[in-house]
């Protein structure tokens, strides 16, 4: 009699994450990075902002943007042991890119002044050859992009400007998506689209303490808004690379998470 292989201690968790990730769109990992990561990261995010932090009145702009961040603390904030595993569920072992960069950072202070980003969107990731401008581009198997990644580097209640999230809005953008084909179609093509497509879906903020990352669908519709608080909100949005491209079709059907709810939304089971 042949002795089954042993069960991960994780894997009732790990069978949790993706139906989760499957129904919502995302999920939150909760100290996914250290704090103390978080904080030196923070402190060089200061650095580049060229603003004082214990200084409100040197916050001249709403949104600060600082270029890409690939010091060694942000490489160690993205690659934590968590983050590796929570990607071998999502996405598949073997299906992603380590990265070493948090990329760029929109940094969010208070301000009476509302800064005009904050329209309902998918991430674009590439560009298409033949475009017209150069608005990134999405189509339906997510070409270069594996996750998007929300990282907290600050504590961010409701009041500093959370990312919006339309819960379960990713099953609604691959019917969307579809009619563009492979050459897919631009943000600003896709921007009002993907609003109206998931209108109706409950809302969700992206609050949580340094350390935190949400994992979230390629296809979730999000959103930024305009800081009420009184404390800047630093959160780094990387997208998670794939080593190969998404599929639709498996012939072993080994599907993962994010595939699998791409197929769900085109099948209308959302």
């Amino acid at each position: 009699m042949r002795r089954r292989p042993p069960v991960p201690e994780h894997a009732g968790m790990d069978d949790a994450m993706a139906q989760r990730f499957l129904e919502d769109g995302f999920v939150k990992i909760e100290g996914a990075f250290p704090p103390r990561v978080a904080e030196h990261c923070a402190r060089l995010l200061w650095r580049e902002a060229g603003y004082d932090a214990e200084d409100p009145g040197t916050w001249k702009d709403p949104v600060v943007w600082v270029g890409d961040m690939a010091q060694g603390p942000f490489a160690a904030s993205v690659n934590s042991p968590v983050l590796h595993e929570a990607f071998d569920v999502l996405v598949g072992a073997g299906r992603w890119q380590s990265r070493y960069s948090v990329g760029s950072f929109p940094l969010r202070f208070p301000h009476a002044t509302e800064p005009d980003d904050a329209g309902w969107h998918i991430e674009g990731s590439y560009t298409a050859e033949g475009a017209e401008h150069e608005w990134p581009y999405a189509n339906l198997v997510s070409r270069g992009r594996a996750l998007l990644m929300l990282m907290l580097y600050s504590e961010v209640t409701e009041e500093d400007a959370p990312t919006r999230i339309r819960v379960g809005s990713h099953l609604d953008v691959p019917r969307v998506l579809a009619p563009y084909g492979e050459k897919g179609a631009s943000s600003l093509t896709l921007g009002p689209k993907v609003a109206e497509a998931s209108a109706g879906r409950p809302l969700a903020h992206a609050t949580g303490n340094p350390g935190d990352v949400y994992l979230c669908h390629p296809f979730l519709v999000h959103a930024a808004q305009p800081h009420h608080g009184t404390h800047p909100r630093f959160m780094g949005q990387p997208p998670l690379m794939p080593a190969a491209p998404y599929e639709l079709d498996r012939p072993d059907a080994t599907y993962s998470p994010v595939e699998s709810a791409i197929r769900r939304g085109l099948s209308n089971e959302g």
